[in-house]
């Protein structure tokens, strides 16, 4: 049993979170997140993502507990406006462990970004992208050609890993989805299964004549020349789920939905 008392509030600017928000604020009391001991967030997904990337540049460790206010909510609770305390209180608490991307791009600036999704990188131009691929520093594919390549949390994996044809990773597993994105060469490589303590490595084979961007869940950098994919080692997210509502078991449950 949770003992949260002094909660924050963040709503997305729709008109939904914003209707939510007005009628949470009529009812509990909020302190600014400063002061909180876990926060409410009313939104979808992406407005999760937004929340959550910025607990993490603020460096900030509490506890999330997001209503749905958005279209899908795969991260979310449901909606309601009461007993929310309570709620909160009895929440199934699950962690994650936020994906570190490395980019170097073709000009020599290097730039590092979190993701809690995945690590996407994808060809910017008609061509197919050509992309080698290293695993603790052994090249494992020399040359892939495809439409991109990713590498997914466990958290993510039912996202755009998903989409890709890749594998849904249980969220205990400790684990990453490596999975191509429409690829052309080797054909019959479709992506591979990793512990999380491995490092990845993509360089990009001629990267003027095709160029190729890397994304950090939302965060998109163009023209890059290799990209470095790995567990970020001092970041943890907490997640808060209703107990009938859990994120584990609804990642077990994707794999059954037609």
């Amino acid at each position: 049993m949770n003992n949260y008392e002094k909660i924050a509030l963040m709503a997305s600017p729709t008109r939904e979170g914003q209707s939510a928000a007005e009628e949470l604020s009529a009812l509990y009391d909020f302190v600014p997140i400063e002061e909180a001991q876990a926060v409410i967030i009313l939104g979808g997904d992406g407005f999760m993502l937004q929340c959550l990337h910025l607990l993490l540049e603020q460096r900030k460790s509490i506890p999330v507990y997001g209503m749905n206010r958005g279209t899908i909510g795969f991260l979310m609770n449901s909606w309601h406006q009461v007993d929310l305390m309570t709620r909160l209180n009895r929440a199934k608490m699950v962690n994650i462990k936020p994906l570190r991307m490395t980019a170097m791009t073709t000009e020599g600036e290097t730039i590092t970004h979190p993701a809690i999704n995945e690590v996407s990188l994808l060809r910017e131009t008609r061509q197919a992208a050509k992309i080698q691929v290293e695993v603790n520093g052994r090249t494992v594919i020399p040359e892939l050609i495809c439409d991109g390549v990713l590498v997914a949390s466990p958290a993510g994996s039912t996202a755009y890993n998903l989409s890709a044809n890749g594998p849904i990773l249980p969220l205990d597993s400790s684990l990453f989805a490596l999975t191509a994105i429409s690829p052309f060469r080797p054909r019959r490589w479709k992506g591979a299964i990793l512990p999380d303590r491995y490092e990845i490595k993509f360089t990009i084979l001629e990267r003027h004549k095709r160029p190729v961007s890397a994304v950090a869940d939302q965060r998109e950098i163009r023209e890059i020349a290799s990209v470095q994919v790995d567990l970020e080692p001092s970041r943890t997210l907490q997640l808060l789920f209703d107990p009938d509502h859990a994120l584990d078991d609804r990642i077990a449950m994707e794999q059954f939905v037609f």
